[in-house]
């Protein structure tokens, strides 16, 4: 199976959460009261805010091997009233700089209850099944954002979105000296679940 025909299959239940594509349809979405979950942070997490995986109303997860007791779910709204970074990295594909905005990775871990005492890595989860798998402190360290916005417009399934896990790559001196296809290897679009391990 081939990665379009994957995401076509798996996310059918995905489509539509973002709504429009400009900030006026964010706005729109967020006053309107919609709450479709959007991330899912599993693991070492001591809040939640949803019980245990189910196979049959958690097929992207069910089909990606994800499983869990309990959870911690974001809606848009959720991550729109964390404090939101932009940054402008130049993208791989396009080499352009572009601006991306959202919540900082750490205000979100945070407010899951997560830290280093309880955690020692984090699993990004795409909607293409692109799982890449970093320690906590090098997320840190790398100040990584979890993009809903790039150049002003909301990102969408069949883009980036839901959300893009991204760090300002022209920034941080030993990823700014790669090239620039190897600069974001451990920033997966489409991100839907943080495993918290």
């Amino acid at each position: 199976m081939n990665k379009r025909e994957f995401i076509s299959n798996t996310t059918a239940w995905l489509i539509g959460l973002t709504g429009g594509t400009s900030t006026s349809a964010r706005a729109a979405t967020l006053q309107s009261g919609e709450s479709e979950v959007i991330l899912t942070l599993t693991g070492a997490i001591t809040r939640t805010n949803r019980g245990r995986f189910d196979p049959m109303a958690d097929q992207l997860m069910y089909k990606q091997g994800i499983r869990f007791d309990r959870a911690y779910q974001f809606t848009l709204a959720d991550l729109a009233k964390l404090p939101a970074l932009s940054i402008r990295p130049t993208m791989e594909y396009d080499a352009r700089v572009h601006q991306l905005s959202g919540p900082r990775l750490k205000d979100v871990l945070n407010v899951a209850g997560v830290n280093g005492a309880n955690a020692k890595s984090i699993i990004f989860h795409g909607i293409d099944g692109y799982s890449p798998e970093l320690t906590l402190s090098l997320a840190l360290q790398y100040d990584f954002i979890l993009a809903t916005h790039i150049d002003d417009s909301l990102l969408h399934i069949g883009g980036f979105g839901p959300l893009f896990a991204i760090y300002d790559a022209d920034r941080i001196r030993e990823i700014a000296q790669k090239p620039l296809a190897e600069r974001f290897t451990a920033c997966p679009w489409g991100l839907y679940c943080i495993e918290v391990v």
